[in-house]
């Protein structure tokens, strides 16, 4: 996915967020990043993904901020916070006819918990009312089909927070007996779970974790490790989730499952579907 006018005002607002987060009261210094980041519009490649673009920016931003980990806090507070609902979520896919596609349904609504998209939505009670599966239709029976016949699964993960829900994704692949393997970023990045997320939140106890080594908020594959891309391309069944992988890997690679809640228009104009909506697509 190449990166569209419409993405360089959000990437405005991600700056500034940004300079909010490390002091809120500091005009002098929000006026500064936005500067920093309009002084390197008219150089941007406007053919690469917004995740390839991001990654530049955030790595600006954070030397001109003086951290490497702008969202640190955001993370903690949202892996804490998911994990207190972690018994309900059990008891519900306990009592479920399908807990895979209810742990599935899960780890698509946390991807809500996204600290680049302009809106924030209200993951917790999508948790108990977004009931309708029109967005399984289609792409959910091949994708029990393929595990049928499939013993590993790579899935890319995406933010902190939603890395909680998805280990309720790994905990039903792993017993119904496939090899899981979990992906996080190489560094930090906006809110984007790292090794260090997935150790804090129990990840590394359920399956095997991985870096895909890249300093993007997606898997851009050129900024991935060889070792990362052997294993893209050894995995028999891989679930991409989050928008930023979708944006990253849309039309760069196929024979993907793409888990992730569309968070603003571009994507929703690509993909023909609303804002809010799940999607679950092989590609």
């Amino acid at each position: 996915m190449q990166t569209t006018l419409d993405c360089i005002p959000c990437f405005m607002q991600q700056a500034l967020k940004a300079a909010r987060i490390i002091d809120p009261e500091d005009a002098d210094l929000h006026k500064k990043v936005l500067l920093e980041w309009a002084s390197m519009l008219p150089s941007l490649d406007l053919t690469v993904s917004p995740p390839a673009l991001a990654g530049i920016m955030y790595k600006r931003l954070g030397a001109l901020l003086g951290t490497r980990d702008i969202f640190a806090a955001v993370k903690e507070q949202a892996n804490t916070e998911v994990q207190r609902f972690l018994p309900g979520f059990r008891a519900t896919l306990a009592a479920s006819d399908d807990p895979l596609f209810d742990a599935l349904r899960l780890a698509i609504i946390g991807n809500y918990m996204d600290a680049g998209t302009p809106t924030q939505h209200a993951w917790e009670q999508a948790m108990h009312e977004e009931r309708d599966a029109t967005w399984a239709s289609t792409h959910y029976p091949r994708f029990r089909h393929h595990l049928a016949s499939a013993r590993s699964v790579l899935i890319l993960g995406d933010n902190a927070g939603e890395i909680v829900l998805d280990t309720l994704l790994v905990d039903e692949l792993v017993r119904m007996g496939h090899k899981v393997t979990y992906a996080v970023r190489g560094t930090p990045i906006l809110n984007d779970a790292t090794m260090e997320d997935a150790k804090r939140v129990g990840m590394v106890d359920r399956c095997e974790v991985i870096t895909s080594g890249v300093d993007t908020p997606g898997t851009v594959l050129e900024r991935c490790t060889p070792d990362f891309l052997h294993r893209l391309d050894q995995a028999e069944v891989i679930i991409s989730k989050g928008q930023g992988n979708f944006e990253a890997l849309k039309g760069e690679r196929t024979g993907i499952y793409f888990a992730f809640k569309v968070k603003c228009p571009v994507v929703a104009a690509m993909t023909g579907r609303p804002e809010k909506t799940s999607i679950f697509e092989y590609i």
